[in-house]
């Protein structure tokens, strides 16, 4: 049987943790399968991670491009491309939707994984007026969560019978709970030193400024610890300025994107994650298959991958004193913190290993591919 062509359809193959996810989809399903990668904008760093017989298109739209002209173009790239199932992420590529079915492609798939920045409560009403039109048009709506599914049913006003979840996944052999001697030598730290840490862009919604408040309380109580941010964005100078402000250089680093993030994750023992909002984080993902205990805002699918009192605790969103009381108890006591970090081990090889997102998207690309070929030969003998 021929392999069904998938083109997926992005933002950009720059890090994060969509872009990650993508790769991990498109490299883990090549049984049966064959992939193009089309971003809207530009390619990235994470293109060096796909396999070399994947296709990467760039379209290089610009910010201020209007949609319906990015629209046009990529009809013609998937026009000519012939795929079997177009699948685009996120609003960053909600115009392949319209796109795909101007091409002619047999199966539409339109992913909603977090809001954006500017929107960080998916409430921009022209932008939800553009997603209930053009998700009509897609056989499905993948969604990482279920508050992400609340929010398209109650608040963007999608038909439920449309959406589907398929829950982010992480390779669980890759991202382990082994803790080597030196494992804090790639953060030039001897393995003594308590290390709190965080992996994400340096955005808005991510509200890292509350995190390093929380570490200022911190770190009164426990003088030799350190608080890590790996990934870089537009909030870096702002978080500079309060480290600055805080008295706290030296004790707060920030790591730039980095593509070692197994090995950094190996080097914290606590990870904390302070967003507004979230989808279902691949990071939080990865740092529970770590075997890190999880400190984090109940915002989005964060209740839904840990168990606050289990494998990590949850706190509110916009509390640093939460936080730092969070972070503390696990600084003070590393046998609760190893308890949950077991823990979260636990829930992240169970119920969120990578096998189990790629059997979803498998089941979902050849079920709705095999249901519109029977509707085409049905056609095709009636008339």
């Amino acid at each position: 049987m021929a392999r069904l062509h998938v083109a997926h359809v992005i933002g950009s193959l720059q890090v994060g943790g969509l872009e990650n996810g993508v790769v991990n989809v498109v490299n883990g399903l090549d049984d049966g399968f064959r992939h193009t990668v089309v971003c809207v904008g530009r390619g990235g760093p994470l293109e060096r991670r796909l396999h070399p017989d994947v296709d990467v298109i760039t379209l290089d739209k610009a910010d201020d491009q209007p949609m319906r002209l990015a629209a046009l173009k990529l009809t013609s790239v998937l026009r000519r491309l012939a795929a079997d199932v177009v699948h685009s992420r996120n609003w960053a590529a909600i115009e392949a939707v319209l796109a795909a079915a101007l091409a002619g492609v047999p199966v539409r798939i339109h992913n909603e994984e977090g809001w954006e920045a500017s929107d960080p409560a998916g409430r921009n009403r022209r932008r939800n007026i553009i997603r209930r039109v053009v998700t009509p048009l897609a056989d499905r709506v993948v969604v990482v969560s279920r508050d992400l599914e609340r929010w398209l049913v109650d608040t963007v006003g999608v038909a439920r019978r449309k959406i589907v979840l398929v829950p982010n996944g992480v390779d669980t052999r890759r991202f382990s709970d082994a803790r080597p001697a030196g494992r804090k030598a790639v953060l030039g730290l001897a393995d003594s030193i308590p290390v709190i840490g965080t992996i994400g862009r340096l955005a808005p919604v991510k509200n890292y400024a509350d995190l390093i408040r929380a570490f200022a309380s911190t770190a009164l109580t426990h003088p030799d610890a350190v608080l890590v941010f790996a990934g870089d964005g537009p909030s870096r100078h702002e978080l500079d300025e309060l480290v600055r402000t805080r008295g706290l250089a030296g004790r707060v680093r920030f790591l730039g994107a980095r593509d070692d993030v197994a090995e950094l994750l190996r080097a914290f023992d606590v990870f904390a994650l302070s967003s507004i909002k979230e989808g279902l984080s691949f990071t939080m993902l990865e740092a529970m298959a770590s075997g890190l205990p999880i400190v984090a805002t109940r915002v989005g699918g964060n209740a839904e991958l840990v168990e606050s009192g289990v494998s990590g605790t949850l706190v509110a969103a916009g509390d640093p004193g939460a936080l730092a009381t969070a972070l503390g108890r696990y600084l003070t006591h590393p046998a609760l913190a190893a308890a949950h970090g077991r823990g979260a081990r636990r829930r992240a090889v169970e119920r969120f290993g990578v096998d189990v997102m790629l059997d979803g998207y498998r089941e979902l690309y050849r079920s709705l591919s095999a249901a519109k070929r029977g509707r085409a030969l049905a056609l095709a003998s009636g008339a």
